[in-house]
């Protein structure tokens, strides 16, 4: 019995030896996806992939505990897809629009600033996550927010149904 088992494990080691078989790589994104708006005229930037990682990270670090998902806890009617973003005023849809919002974060129509409630480079004080974050990390975040649409398509900003 014992020789079996013996016999049957190195079978089995030699074909896990000459499979094929290596480690899962994380999915790749194609420049295409990684390619984001990058102001209001239109022009675009495609996103490196260390940028993707970066946006990542950042996001979920400093933003994640209330935009899980894209969506917004503390306004569940507006959440960070697409067209949330494009009917903000001023738009948010923008790598260089959501950069100047983190910076200075205004309400959903725009009338005011809300720096004092939401995480921003000028509420750094109040928002310590905040404080050591560079424009390259506010772009990678901004990105990264951007390119979600494009990777989770309609489960980016759609709520609990989702998460």
């Amino acid at each position: 019995m014992l020789k079996n088992k013996v016999l049957a494990g190195a079978v089995l080691a030699s074909l896990l030896a000459t499979s094929n078989i290596g480690p899962v790589k994380a999915l790749e994104l194609d420049e295409d996806t990684r390619t984001v708006t990058l102001d209001s005229k239109g022009n675009s930037v495609v996103l490196t992939a260390e940028q993707v990682k970066r946006g990542k990270r950042l996001f979920n670090n400093a933003c994640g505990t209330c935009h899980v998902g894209g969506l917004t806890k503390t306004n569940p009617n507006v959440g960070l897809d697409t067209e949330s973003l494009s009917l903000a005023t001023p738009p948010r849809d923008s790598v260089t629009s959501l950069v100047a919002y983190f910076k200075d974060p205004m309400t959903y129509d725009g009338l005011d600033s809300i720096s004092e409630v939401h995480p921003s480079i000028k509420s750094a004080d109040i928002f310590p996550k905040m404080r050591s974050l560079t424009d390259e990390d506010l772009f990678a975040i901004a990105g990264y927010i951007l390119l979600q649409p494009k990777v989770v398509n309609e489960k980016w900003g759609g709520g609990k149904i989702y998460y």
